[in-house]
């Protein structure tokens, strides 16, 4: 899946830039605890989740994670907008739940 259709299907905002919009997703995951993102090492994911700090990023260049999508109409802090920047790791946020989000994008063929 194209992050751009990621982008579409959640209604998300880009706090990143420039993205790559071409990008291909091959997995998703979700959680709000980073200890259950570090078990599982899923390279060409997107991340879900509603944890708003610079630890996120943290993982997310450590787990090879492209793009994270803030959940519930969070919005990242400037730090995670610019660590962001400079791992070259979309970050966007949704005004969706997790769940919905997660089904939206499952059902759109996005794998777990």
């Amino acid at each position: 899946m194209k992050l751009s259709e990621i982008v579409e299907l959640l209604s998300a905002k880009v706090y990143t830039h420039p993205v790559d919009l071409d990008m291909n997703i091959e997995y998703g995951r979700a959680s709000d605890l980073l200890s259950d993102v570090l078990r599982n090492p899923m390279e060409n994911s997107v991340l879900l989740t509603g944890l708003v700090n610079v630890q996120v990023i943290r993982t997310a260049e450590l787990m090879d994670i492209r793009a994270i999508v803030l959940v519930r109409d969070k919005e990242p802090l400037p730090e995670m907008i610019e660590l962001a920047n400079e791992s070259n790791i979309a970050l966007l946020s949704t005004e969706y739940m997790l769940y919905r989000s997660c089904g939206l994008l499952f059902g759109h063929g996005l794998l777990d």
